[in-house]
């Protein structure tokens, strides 16, 4: 939503406020990439901050604006859609531009083709603004932590390796951010198993993988011997690093990682009990154990 005249004047009313300025001073444009943002700058003769428009190799340029899309007291519907979102900072308003030149023999002030954004204060740069919250937002994501296998599941012999893994992949979300299109790659880096048995949580760089059936009982990076039997929570907690990018500009890290958690999975473990039995079965089909 457009701000007509928020910091300008209180109601819908055009304002007029001429200044002076060289257009050789700075006038940093908007990077629609992302890569640079703010370069705001004090508009001579006003308390008002901006960017003057591009006027390339002319000295003795002047400058005036006036709240855009107003034709006396009256808004100019068709004018809206045109506008700039002005969100560079809260107190935002669009103008419109107007500029004269003597040399050019412009004694007339005429509209320049580019509408602007005044402020009453000076913007603060939206990529720190940015930077400044983006890991929060990170860790606030609904990323995905993964799934979790057992071999043998669901249940498992007590003494045995039992393998446990995780099935997680890369992610890619998009936000809005301060009134800019954000879009965050998140990559697993780390998992951190807890076997519910009491034993200490192992943290490790890989989410382990599955086994053919016939290698079940293998030791692999992940797997876990239980002591006891009982019925057991499996949870994984995967830990992520990230990018950023605002407005489809280069992938910038993002400074930490976030921790998210995985549904747990409750294996059983069991005891094996091994029984001796003196019956040949195939003299006494009907004997114990046959």
């Amino acid at each position: 939503m457009h701000r007509f005249g928020a910091v300008l004047a209180s109601g819908l009313v055009s304002i007029f406020i001429p200044f002076v300025a060289k257009a050789s001073e700075p006038t940093p444009l908007w990077d629609e990439t992302g890569v640079k943002v703010g370069g705001y700058v004090p508009l001579p003769g006003t308390d008002f901050w901006g960017k003057l428009p591009s006027v390339p190799g002319i000295s003795d340029a002047q400058y005036r604006f006036e709240v855009a899309c107003l034709d006396g007291d009256d808004i100019e519907i068709a004018c809206l859609p045109t506008l700039p979102a002005c969100d560079a900072g809260d107190d935002g308003s669009p103008v419109q531009w107007f500029w004269r030149s003597a040399s050019l023999g412009m004694p007339d002030w005429s509209a320049h083709p580019d509408y602007g954004c005044v402020y009453s204060s000076n913007p603060e740069d939206v990529l720190d603004d940015i930077a400044d919250r983006i890991l929060t937002e990170f860790r606030n994501l609904p990323i995905d932590a993964g799934s979790i296998s057992t071999e043998p599941s669901p249940h498992t012999l007590i003494g045995a390796n039992t393998n446990v893994y995780a099935s997680v992949d890369s992610q890619t979300m998009e936000i809005g951010l301060l009134g800019q299109d954000i879009k965050i790659e998140a990559t697993p880096k780390e998992y951190r198993w807890d076997y519910g048995d009491g034993s200490a949580p192992v943290s490790l760089a890989t989410p382990g993988g599955p086994l053919p059936r016939e290698r079940w009982g293998e030791v692999t990076p992940t797997s876990h011997v239980y002591e006891s039997t009982g019925d057991y929570a499996v949870s994984l907690t995967t830990t992520f690093s990230g990018t950023y990018s605002v407005n489809g500009g280069p992938a910038i890290p993002i400074p930490g990682t976030g921790t998210f958690t995985a549904a747990p999975v409750t294996i059983s473990v069991w005891r094996s009990v091994v029984n001796n039995y003196a019956d040949n079965c195939l003299e006494n089909p009907n004997g114990a154990g046959c």
